[in-house]
């Protein structure tokens, strides 16, 4: 009985232990800024909670295969995470495109026309419009999709609390068990997201003008566009949390 309870006792810190960190890992800036990019132009809480949850899967589905790796292979540790840590350039370019795009797809861009009329007399007419082609694409497309994929790739470069839960999880000595807690982890990272997504969405839904809303979508862009180049320089990851809390 008591080995039982030592078990199940283990089993579930290393539950809360994988929530705790998966809600952490959602805060890591590069998550922040990416996703922010795509939930200034959220039309409802609906298309919010759906980026996120989309953002989430695709983190999962990397974060599982990594996980499994890591178990199969655990002599090979080191390989696999310095393979994955390469990753990182991909994301600062990831988020210098998501960046570039959110603030075209915004931006009013001045446009000429000429009429000619009796007499010869020409007149030049400014007009403002967005930006054609970007917006067009961008307006088809369910953001949602794209941040699948966003997840994806942020999933195989930021492994860092994936790697705490491996340690912890070479404890409990089950491949099912330790993709259990990649379960609690994900539940983390969506609760996390999820939460982000409404206090970025929901004030800018219930006041935002279109002005606002263009200001805070360039500043977004431009904050993903600087972090992007900071990860290129190779300046080290930040995350919300680990600014706040102590240790």
């Amino acid at each position: 009985m008591r080995s039982i309870a030592t078990t199940l006792s283990a089993i579930i810190v290393f539950s809360l232990l994988a929530l705790a960190l998966g809600f952490k890992h959602a805060y890591d800036a590069d998550h922040l800024v990416a996703v922010s990019g795509f939930l200034t132009r959220s039309k409802s809480m609906r298309d919010t909670y759906r980026m996120t949850i989309s953002w989430a899967i695709g983190h999962m589905i990397t974060a599982g295969i990594i996980t499994i790796f890591l178990f199969l292979l655990a002599s090979g540790v080191g390989s696999v995470t310095g393979i994955l840590s390469n990753l990182e350039t991909a994301v600062g370019v990831m988020l210098i495109i998501i960046g570039a795009v959110g603030i075209l797809s915004v931006m009013p861009i001045a446009h000429k026309h000429y009429h000619q009329h009796i007499g010869n007399k020409i007149h030049t007419h400014l007009h403002k419009h967005r930006s054609g082609i970007v917006r067009k694409s961008t307006a088809k497309t369910h953001l949602h999709h794209p941040l699948l994929g966003v997840g994806i790739i942020h999933g195989l470069a930021s492994n860092d609390e994936l790697l705490v839960l491996f340690v912890a999880g070479l404890g409990v000595g089950s491949l099912n068990l330790l993709l259990g807690g990649v379960a609690f982890f994900t539940v983390g990272v969506v609760v996390g997201m999820i939460l982000f997504g409404a206090a970025v969405t929901y004030p800018l839904l219930k006041y935002g003008a279109d002005r606002i809303r263009l200001v805070v979508n360039v500043v977004a862009g431009s904050l993903s566009i600087i972090y992007g180049l900071m990860i290129l320089a190779g300046l080290g990851g930040v995350n919300l949390f680990a600014l706040v809390l102590p240790g």
